[in-house]
């Protein structure tokens, strides 16, 4: 039962500093026991301050105690050594690399530290920790994980906390610091300041948390799209492959056939060639009979039977009526060019085809920049614009920098003729042709314009509506005037609502279709959208109505 007390209170006959049992134990004028070494280590540091402490309690004494020997200690302490019955020492955790040392521990190895002080700046472990939970003055003082960062709290020109922030300077200073360097500053505790950047904190958080679940979303979505782009070529794939395969089979059947019909060819007339040659060669045995008859008949002496043979020998008995013989070189001849022909137009479709076939492959797009959603981010994509002076009609003028246009109708005009020239409708076009994605701007400064993009080969000749923009099927456009909006392509008109504004974003993605117009004032609103295919390269153009009339591409 003795041996089982000793055992449940062990932990007293264990030193607080090296933790382990105690060795010529020692007791303070506070009541805590040390071993004698590890409580001289920690005074003899103490010696230039001339106080000194208790590592558990923090109570301070002044001069240096005697220590005096614990015999009671001692005893216990040699009878568990005897006995073997003392439990294994608590397995210190010492410090390592990276790690933060107990700055009270004495000896080589220092134990972990656990928490640090703010107020203290020092870090203890979990044994020289206790005194920040039971000293009623330290319980006051600001905990926080071990932390390497302790000195980044002191100010390195006044060796003082830093506990005060300046917002004009926007850093962490002293007391000193504030009435010296920073006299007339804006400053605030730092504690007031950090529940102002905590509430900041908790909004980026959330704009953080927002912009986490969007980019899951997008996340999910690319996924998606690319187990979708996966299926649909592996399906593109199979289905070419079944079609170049038919499309092999049919050559091939078309080759067995042309091969079959020659050699049915060769075969018929070959079978037509054999009965003739029979037959030739049948009349040639006889007349080669006939004609040794007849020499035989030419040395007869009797006269009598000369005559009467002569008659019957000399008589046609071959008929001579045969068909005409035609011998050619190669007879096939013009089989084989006919077929080279079909071979050449053949690879001519294919060779045209193919280019419309990658092109449509190399259409397919999985990641596509997103569209903005902000006038910043439109403004991303801003393209500077020029008009066009060989397109403008002649009562059109020309200004600053060749970004404004002014009706003026001029008698005479200094434009000399040109064929890319609107001749009937008052409009100009763009010199750059737009193909990717882009925006630009433009400030209608009176009466009536209409923003266009177009087709280049618009026709340019007259008052008709093939040459108007948004009167055929090569021009898109937005009307602007104090009536308001409306949107016309291929004359159809589409009226539009929205906040009334002298300034209109356009912007354009011509490869995947999408053509928007934006009111800008102090927001941005979408006015109208299309979505359709282009398949030509777009010039933004200006139309206006009536003199003075004049709308401006901005500089972005």
């Amino acid at each position: 039962m003795a041996q089982q007390g000793i055992l449940l209170d062990q932990d007293q006959f264990c030193c607080s500093v090296c933790l382990d049992l105690l060795k010529e134990p020692v007791t303070i004028p506070c009541g805590h026991s040390y071993c004698r070494s590890c409580i001289e280590g920690c005074w003899d540091q103490d010696d230039l301050k001339g106080i000194y402490s208790c590592p558990q309690c923090r109570q301070t004494f002044t001069p240096r105690p005697a220590l005096i020997k614990n015999i009671i200690l001692t005893e216990v302490v040699e009878k568990l050594k005897k006995t073997g019955l003392q439990a294994d020492p608590p397995d210190p955790c010492y410090a390592g690399p990276g790690d933060v040392a107990c700055d009270f521990c004495n000896g080589t190895r220092k134990q972990k530290a656990l928490m640090s002080c703010l107020v203290c700046l020092v870090s203890s472990c979990k044994t020289h920790l206790q005194p920040h939970y039971s000293v009623p003055g330290l319980k006051k003082h600001k905990l926080v994980k071990a932390s390497t960062q302790l000195q980044e709290n002191i100010c390195s020109r006044h060796d003082e906390l830093l506990k005060i922030y300046c917002r004009t300077d926007q850093n962490c200073i002293c007391y000193l610091c504030m009435v010296d360097d920073h006299k007339g500053h804006d400053t605030v505790s730092a504690a007031a300041e950090r529940t102002e950047k905590q509430s900041q904190l908790v909004m980026s958080q959330q704009k953080l948390q927002q912009r986490i679940q969007e980019r899951e979303k997008e996340l999910k979505e690319l996924q998606q799209a690319v187990e979708s782009l996966k299926h649909s070529a592996q399906a593109a794939v199979e289905d070419s492959d079944r079609i170049f395969t038919e499309l092999i089979h049919s050559i091939e059947r078309r080759c067995s056939e042309v091969k079959e019909l020659i050699r049915d060819q060769e075969k018929a007339q070959v079978s037509q060639a054999d009965g003739l040659l029979e037959q030739l060669e049948q009349q040639i045995a006889e007349l080669r009979r006939r004609n040794a008859e007849l020499e035989q008949l030419s040395h007869t002496e009797d006269h009598i039977h000369f005559l009467q043979s002569y008659q019957s020998l000399s008589s046609p008995s071959v008929s001579s009526d045969l068909p005409s013989i035609v011998i050619h070189p190669q007879y096939f001849v013009d089989v084989n060019k006919t077929v080279s022909d079909v071979r050449e137009r053949l690879e001519g479709v294919l060779k045209g085809e193919w280019t419309k076939i990658s092109t449509t492959v190399n259409s397919v797009d999985i990641l596509l920049p997103p569209e903005p959603k902000t006038r910043e981010r439109f403004l991303q994509y801003s393209c500077q614009l020029t008009l066009d002076p060989n397109t403008a009609q002649k009562s059109l003028s020309l200004s600053e920098g060749n970004r404004k246009v002014t009706v003026v109708k001029a008698v005479n005009d200094p434009n000399p003729d040109h064929p890319d020239r609107f001749t009937g409708w008052w409009q100009v076009l763009c010199r750059e042709g737009l193909s990717g994605r882009c925006y630009w701007e433009v400030e209608f400064h009176h009466g009536t314009v209409f923003i266009a993009v177009s087709y280049k080969d618009i026709s340019r000749v007259g008052k008709v509506n093939g040459s108007r923009f948004g009167y055929n099927d090569k021009s898109w456009g937005l009307e602007l005037s104090g009536n308001g909006y409306s949107f016309r392509h291929n004359n159809v008109e589409t009226k539009v609502s929205g906040p009334q504004s002298s300034r209109v974003g356009v912007y354009l993605d011509h490869k995947v279709g999408i053509l928007s117009f934006y009111s800008i004032s102090d927001t941005m609103t979408l006015l109208h959208r299309v979505e359709t295919t282009f398949t030509k390269p777009l010039y933004p153009g200006l139309c206006v109505w009536y003199k003075n009339d004049s709308a401006e591409l901005c500089k972005l």
